[in-house]
């Protein structure tokens, strides 16, 4: 089988994405971890699909596989990427598109200056939801990790993260965290893991260690959580941004049950094909 694929990257959170109109894809988990392979494959963090959609009433859908070749329900990053990818490729002439996710629906927007904005929908705070484990909703969790408990926000943008503050995101402890927190027994499906440090009301760090990926450059989704979660704890106002590893994205959120905008760059990096 040889596919035609498309390298994209957002902030350096590097994707695989994949023509599935125009052509026939079926890949397994095992072809899915040999593209994303940095050494014997393309590389990427995760791989996108553009596929035709399920319903009459959106324009696209958009399938997400982690490097490790699980399929995910969304990705901030990828979602902006796949928005260029479809207009770049002619595959809609629409400035704004609805696209399906196995989380639902978002609707991405080609902004004047080339950057996408994505509404991401309402961020999800009911546990089973997330799904996380714990009795009830709550801004703040504590998490056992060994000897010490951590402060957690927990929360669902259409994939699970859990955050935590920090002192100095530059040594935060994210290899040795991250991956004991993404595997945490109350998280039953796994969670990426958001390090965030507070600068100001407008402004936070941030490094994320994605489940099935490892900590990436960037993650729109974990951004977009992480601005959720410092809201509830006041410690930030509705229009913020988010300083990640690759760069920064624009995060608005006023609260409650209202949708969060995210607003960041998607570039194409090269294009070509792989036999598998």
């Amino acid at each position: 089988m040889k596919l035609l694929f498309t390298k994209m990257h957002g902030l350096g959170n590097d994707f695989v994405v994949i023509d599935a109109i125009n052509q026939v894809v079926d890949l397994s988990p095992e072809q899915v971890r040999l593209i994303a392979d940095r050494h014997r494959g393309v590389g990427c963090d995760q791989l996108l699909l553009v596929e035709r959609p399920e319903s009459p009433d959106v324009d696209f859908r958009y399938r997400i596989f982690n490097a490790d070749g699980g399929e995910v329900g969304q990705c901030g990053n990828g979602a902006r990427c796949f928005a260029r990818f479809v207009v770049n490729r002619c595959l809609t002439d629409k400035r704004e598109i609805a696209v399906e996710t196995a989380s639902g629906v978002i609707r991405p927007r080609i902004e004047d200056d080339g950057q996408v904005t994505v509404d991401m929908g309402a961020p999800g705070f009911e546990p089973a939801d997330i799904p996380f484990m714990a009795e009830a909703p709550a801004a703040r969790y504590d998490l056992a990790l060994d000897d010490t408990t951590l402060e957690i926000g927990a929360v669902s943008m259409g994939n699970p993260h859990a955050v935590i503050r920090v002192e100095d995101v530059d040594a935060a402890p994210v290899a040795g965290w991250g991956p004991r927190i993404g595997a945490h027994p109350r998280f039953p499906g796994g969670v990426n893991v958001g390090f965030m440090q507070p600068v100001s009301r407008r402004r936070i760090r941030l490094r994320v260690f994605e489940r099935g990926s490892g900590e990436t450059q960037a993650c729109g989704t974990g951004a977009c959580a992480a601005v959720v979660v410092a809201h509830r704890w006041g410690l930030v106002d509705d229009d913020v941004a988010v300083d990640l590893l690759g760069g920064q994205l624009l995060i608005r959120w006023a609260g409650g049950d209202a949708p969060v905008f995210m607003t960041g760059p998607a570039e194409t990096v090269f294009e070509g094909s792989i036999t598998l």
